[in-house]
């Protein structure tokens, strides 16, 4: 066997390495709902992120009356969830912390959240603009926004209370949030056209039977 060349330069960039790895996984770990218990959403992201763990929770601003005054508190989009980064087959000091009910998934199997659905999330909170809590939609004309800080987004077009909003969907979750927009700012995305299948592949379909 033939050994590497080594050079002092090896030492220093290893030692680098090193000094940066916890960062680098963190950033490659998928991210996790987590449902905790309602209005202990912050307590338990503060206590992860203090052990180590890149936590996001999402959170809006919400007006609420009182007899003699009014106040905009910071609520959270998701009540009762949060997300947070790590590795599952080391899950367990996450799933022991006071206040962590469980780990969201399908069924009795966890399942990672969408990156592109935390990205969006992440991008329109930071936009300053009005958004709230809205009911999961999956289905709906599909819009593309090309101005302003949420350049890029996609999501579904809603009208509410004359003003128009899109709605950002958390597929793990069954949850939504709206932002609200402009109508000159968004496009309608077009689906690719659906290709007609070959007579080969449509007499194939034919003949493989069903089975439930």
């Amino acid at each position: 066997m033939v050994e590497a060349a080594w050079s002092p330069g090896d030492t220093l960039l290893n030692l680098f390495n090193l000094n940066a790895p916890l960062q680098m996984r963190a950033s490659r770990l998928p991210w996790f709902a987590l449902q905790v218990r309602t209005r202990k959403e912050r307590l338990v992201s503060t206590h992860l992120e203090g052990q180590g763990y890149e936590c996001f929770l999402p959170l809006y601003k919400s007006q609420r009356q009182w007899s003699d005054r009014a106040k905009e508190l910071d609520q959270p989009l998701f009540p009762g969830y949060l997300f947070s980064k790590f590795d599952f087959q080391n899950r367990r000091p996450l799933v022991v912390t006071p206040g962590v009910i469980r780990i969201v998934g399908t069924g009795k199997k966890a399942m990672p959240v969408e990156d592109h659905e935390i990205e969006a999330i992440q991008l329109a909170l930071a936009s300053g603009l009005p958004s709230q809590p809205w009911p999961y939609l999956e289905v709906g004309e599909r819009v593309r926004v090309h101005y302003g800080c949420l350049r890029g987004l996609e999501g579904i077009l809603i009208s509410f209370k004359g003003t128009h909003r899109v709605v950002l969907s958390v597929s793990m979750l069954q949850r939504s949030v709206a932002m609200e927009v402009d109508l000159a700012w968004v496009t309608a995305v077009r689906e690719l056209p659906r290709q007609e299948p070959s007579r080969g592949f449509v007499r194939t379909a034919f003949r493989t039977p069903v089975t439930g």
